[in-house]
């Protein structure tokens, strides 16, 4: 049996979850699924970055303490995710003891290794990013919320990496994708690279975890919340599930945080003579017009406001189908509104409803006998054969648009089959035949039920009970002659647009 540990970025606990959380959360759930479906041992982790100064800033804002203000924030996320059916194995919160200890260990590993030092440092420092920033990127204006600081701290030899690091990146093609992302980051690693601040003294921030051989200083964010990915699958605490779980397959992430992945994460790894995660994977950024979905811009999308609307699998389908993984997709009411009745009202749910319609008005809801094939139904048929290792494919590649796209074809040549065959005339006449085309079309809408599973569980079992095929597989020939099928409403109702 093979294994796939999925993560996604740990969110910080400053606001409410908004669709760029959900899309990437969805995202590991839908290739986590996917994975369940063929056999494989999953494991999918999430979780939240309760540490740092913005998430106290928050606190303050708030006039709560901030442990008292991440425990009032948690189970926003707690509830979207399983209003989005989310099913992950384990949520992280960088505040839990469980996660403290190994930063620890972690930080104390590093020190033994010689790579922590000691330095007073003087620059810019942005509050916003929470990291000190070099004078040529304060020259850009682009960082809020900036201050000169000098201070004593300790610094992560980063630098004593890089080599290692732009090696390891070349010799292994698939360790950042897209391929694009990896260019970017080898751009980046061209230039010296320079040490890591990792600490901050209490006496300035006191809101993280302290570091083991300084009481007076806590360490810098985001060396505490990337060891996550590690002391969740028992670094430092269960060797043996460690041993089992890690490498991880796929970091997940958005943009944004690719240098702090790709290259504070691996030169951590790198210190303490860890291997790798197999696949960083940075997907794009979900935009309104041209401008990236933000807090302080005020354009997010609550995906709570679409799923009451149109249903949480309505939701989750438009994500996996909208965005190119790697590239930038545009969120607008209409794209959703377009997507919806093409692909889920027209194509998938009218199939449903014209199958059953017909076995319940010519076959009394029975699903009637195949009898022997025709060239047609062999050429539907063996492109139904091909489908689940195609889509295997593209699950592998990190391709899911495309994976849904090819069960989407299917869901559309069998409308056109049906189209070109008309069953309902052809019972008048051949009832053999019309027989045949029924069985061909329900049998392939549960198939590409199945295949759609993983994006839109919810609706997906819906149908599979309707065809009376819960628990079936991807293979030609389980839909049983004879079943009888269950009344339903349609599946996705059009949604009707007033025109102005």
């Amino acid at each position: 049996m093979s294994k796939f540990f999925v993560t996604t970025p740990i969110y910080y606990v400053n606001d409410a979850p908004h669709i760029g959380h959900a899309y990437t959360t969805i995202l590991a759930d839908v290739l986590s699924r996917y994975h369940r479906t063929v056999g494989d041992e999953v494991f999918f982790l999430t979780g939240l970055d309760e540490h740092g100064q913005k998430v106290k800033q928050a606190a303050e804002k708030r006039g709560m303490s901030p442990q008292a203000h991440c425990d009032d924030l948690a189970p926003r996320f707690l509830n979207l995710w399983k209003t989005l059916d989310i099913r992950y194995d384990d949520f992280i919160r960088t505040t839990q003891e469980r996660h403290k200890r190994i930063v620890q260990l972690v930080l104390q590993q590093v020190n033994d290794q010689g790579d922590i030092y000691t330095d007073e440092y003087e620059g810019w420092y942005s509050v916003a990013e929470e990291r000190f920033i070099t004078d040529a990127e304060y020259a850009t204006n682009q960082f809020r919320d900036v201050k000169k600081i000098k201070e004593k701290n300790y610094f992560f030899r980063m630098s004593k990496y890089q080599q290692k690091l732009v090696d390891y990146i070349q010799a292994h093609p698939d360790f950042i994708r897209p391929e694009h992302r990896k260019n970017e980051m080898l751009g980046f690693l061209r230039q010296p690279l320079g040490d890591l601040c990792i600490s901050r003294p209490k006496s300035r921030m006191d809101w993280g975890i302290e570091i083991p051989f300084d009481r007076d200083y806590v360490t810098y964010v985001w060396f505490d919340a990337l060891v996550n990915y590690i002391s969740v699958p028992g670094y430092g605490s269960d060797d043996q599930k460690f041993k089992k779980w890690w490498p991880a397959d796929v970091h997940l992430i958005g943009k944004d945080i690719l240098t702090t992945h790709c290259v504070y994460w691996t030169t951590m790894l790198f210190s303490l003579g860890l291997e790798l995660p197999k696949t960083i994977f940075a997907h794009g950024w979900w935009l309104i017009g041209e401008t990236k979905m933000s807090k302080s811009l005020g354009n997010v999308v609550n995906p709570l406001d679409l799923i009451a609307d149109y249903g949480v699998d309505a939701v989750r389908f438009y994500l996996m189908r909208e965005m190119v993984l790697g590239l930038d997709a545009n969120f607008t009411p209409d794209s959703f509104i377009k997507t919806y009745n093409s692909d889920l009202a027209n194509d998938f749910g009218n199939l449903l409803n014209r199958v059953s319609g017909l076995i319940q008005k010519n076959h009394g809801g029975q699903i009637p006998e195949s009898g022997p094939l025709s060239p047609q139904e062999d050429n539907i048929k063996m492109q139904i054969d091909e489908l689940p290792n195609r889509v295997k494919e593209k699950i592998n590649e990190f391709k899911v648009q495309e994976a849904v796209s090819l069960t989407l074809n299917l869901v559309q040549t069998l409308n056109k089959y049906m189209e070109a065959q008309a069953p309902w005339k052809l019972a008048k006449t051949d009832m053999q035949a019309a027989n045949r085309v029924l069985y061909t079309a329900a049998e392939g809408l549960r198939i590409a039920t199945i295949m759609l599973a993983p994006v839109m569980p919810e609706k997906t079992a819906e149908v599979l009970d309707i065809l009376g095929a819960a628990n079936t597989s991807p293979v030609w020939g389980e839909l049983k002659p004879g079943t009888v099928l269950r009344v339903h409403p349609p599946l996705f109702p059009r949604i009707e647009v007033e025109k102005t």
